[in-house]
């Protein structure tokens, strides 16, 4: 029997189940606007999604969308530590660059909770609502786009017409290759092998950095005398963490963090991801705007990467909005235009930031090293510096 092609049009379709691409639909939900989610996951993974290893140091911006989207309380307290402190270590060096919550003028620096229970949430948010559409278990083939439509073509057959497409589909985004998006891509020929530890020790609201010679080891607060344990080596050396025994491998960050939480666990296996960073070279094309991942992959060390993604949806929400407050076509190039421009204005510092902070603390030359430690020492002693870096990581700057 023949397939039946169907033809959806929509005001907007948004390509990606993620946090950002649930962000935005749930951002634009008051405005009455027919909204589609195109997701290829079945709908059960979006509402129960699997444990991934990551978990989110969420800045204040990103704490206030989430809260403003329904979607924080439905985050159980119980699963959500605070970032009182925190220090970066260099090499062998037992001298710490510190930034405290009291310096922020804030009650902390952020905030810590599991990936998996975001996007929860995030689902449970959006569905609460009854409102949005989401296509589960469907992909898009193919894409195109003229003055007043984008057409997507959708692997079951069906053809969705939207006024505005939205890709939030992974800093490996298709759709953002076939609309001719360029990127600047920059492979770190590094792994970031992720899990949970249990201390002994007392317990923390500090979270470490230690930029090791070889590796970076950071360690991030959860409740309950747990932490987040996140390590980053050479590719080609990432064996040498994921061969080691559970009790090999607690010892071994017992040693580099000198003990300082006490006899450690390993609770949860290793989870690896390969880390390449991403920047589109424009985040709009013709009824086509890019969002999350698909925009600006980040490297994790600065655990930027989710917030940038949040903070995304934000702006373009907002963007619409106000222009349909004004009766102006939401997916004109002028709207996209000024998204554009507004959240190039966070990602493009931050994007190039990181990647040479990443390159400086990953150079095991003399000179760097001296560099290194030096940049550290001149962090602490430079006030205002120091608060510009504390707002960027923690945006307290709410505006977005």
């Amino acid at each position: 029997m023949e397939k039946v092609t169907s033809n959806m049009t929509y005001d907007i379709a948004i390509i990606g189940a993620g946090t950002s691409g649930l962000a935005l639909a749930k951002s634009l939900e008051e405005t009455g606007l027919n909204i589609a989610i195109i997701e290829k996951q079945p709908e059960d993974k979006l509402a129960n999604p699997d444990y991934d290893g990551r978990e989110i140091a969420i800045t204040h911006l990103s704490h206030s969308v989430l809260n403003t989207l329904d979607m924080w309380h439905r985050i159980d307290t119980d699963a959500v530590s605070l970032i009182k402190n925190a220090k970066v270590l260099n090499g062998d060096s037992d001298y710490a660059l510190h930034f405290s919550h009291k310096e922020a003028g804030e009650d902390n620096l952020g905030f810590m909770t599991s990936n998996h229970l975001i996007r929860k949430a995030a689902y449970e948010s959006v569905k609460s609502g009854n409102i949005i559409k989401i296509l589960s278990e469907t992909e898009v083939t193919d894409i195109d786009t003229n003055n007043t439509h984008g057409i997507l073509t959708l692997d079951n057959g069906d053809i969705i017409k939207a006024k505005l497409v939205v890709a939030a589909d992974s800093r490996f985004s298709k759709t953002r290759d076939m609309m001719d998006v360029t990127t600047s891509k920059l492979p770190f020929e590094r792994t970031c092998i992720v899990c949970k530890m249990d201390y002994e020790g007392e317990e923390q609201d500090t979270a470490m950095e230690c930029f090791h010679y070889g590796r970076t080891l950071a360690v991030l607060p959860l409740t309950n005398k747990r932490c987040s344990v996140v390590i980053t080596l050479d590719t080609d050396k990432a064996h040498e963490v994921l061969d080691m025994s559970p009790e090999a491998l607690a010892q071994d960050i017992e040693k580099r963090i000198d003990g300082h939480l006490g006899k450690m666990v390993l609770t949860t296996k290793l989870f690896s991801y390969p880390l390449i960073g991403v920047h589109a070279s424009k985040f709009y094309a013709q009824r086509y705007a890019l969002i999350g991942d698909a925009c600006v992959g980040m490297h994790p060390v600065t655990a930027h990467g989710f917030n940038l993604g949040l903070r995304g949806a934000n702006t373009l929400a907002n963007e619409i909005k106000n222009a349909l407050a004004h009766g102006l076509d939401f997916g004109s190039y002028s709207v996209l235009k000024s998204y554009n421009q507004k959240h190039r204005k966070f990602t493009v510092p931050l994007y190039h930031g990181t990647n040479a902070l990443v390159k400086l603390y990953t150079n095991e030359t003399a000179p760097a090293k001296l560099i290194r430690h030096g940049l550290l020492k001149l962090g602490n002693r430079l006030k205002p510096a120091k608060n510009i870096i504390t707002g960027l990581l923690t945006e307290t700057d709410k505006a977005a």
